[in-house]
C-alpha cells in the first residue's frame, strides 16, 4: 500500500509538471485496474513523446493496448500539438510489435546491442514512430 501511495503521489507531481503523462487502464464493465500506459520522455522543444504500456497478464490480447496508445496517440497529436510519438521495444518482444503496426507506427529503425537485459545479454531495440495526419 505505502508503495502504490509514493508512486501515485510521485506520477501526480510529473504529471503537473508536465514531464510525465502517466494513466490507468480500468475496465469499463467491472472498474477493474488491467494496465497503465502514458506520455513518457516527452520534449517540448520539439515537440515529441515517447507512447508507453503495460497490461496484466490475464488482460493480455483484449484490445486494452491498442485502444490506449491509439487514444493517447491521438491526444498527443491533437491536445499537446506533438509532432512525433514514438512507441520504443526490444525486438524480440513481438506483442508489442503488433501494438506498434496495428496502431500505424512505422518502424524507423532497430537499435544494435544497446542496452542489457537483467540477465546480462545484449539486446536490440525497435523505434517506432508515427507522425500527424496533414490535411
Amino acid at each position: 500500500m505505502e508503495a502504490s501511495e509514493i508512486y501515485c503521489r510521485a506520477a501526480l507531481a510529473k504529471f503537473i509538471a508536465r514531464t510525465d503523462l502517466p494513466f490507468f487502464l480500468f475496465e469499463k464493465a467491472t472498474g477493474q485496474l488491467v494496465g497503465a500506459a502514458g506520455l513518457h520522455r516527452i520534449e517540448w522543444k520539439t515537440p515529441k513523446v515517447e507512447v508507453g504500456y503495460w497490461v496484466r497478464t490475464s488482460r493480455r490480447g483484449q484490445g486494452f493496448v491498442s485502444e490506449a496508445v491509439l487514444a493517447l496517440t491521438d491526444f498527443a497529436f491533437s491536445r499537446l500539438k506533438a509532432e512525433r510519438v514514438e512507441l520504443v521495444t526490444d525486438e524480440d518482444n513481438r506483442d508489442s510489435r503488433r501494438v506498434a503496426e496495428r496502431c500505424q507506427f512505422s518502424l524507423e529503425g532497430v537499435l544494435r546491442q544497446d542496452r542489457r537485459a537483467p540477465d546480462g545479454t545484449l539486446r536490440n531495440t525497435c523505434i517506432y514512430a508515427r507522425l500527424p495526419s496533414k490535411p
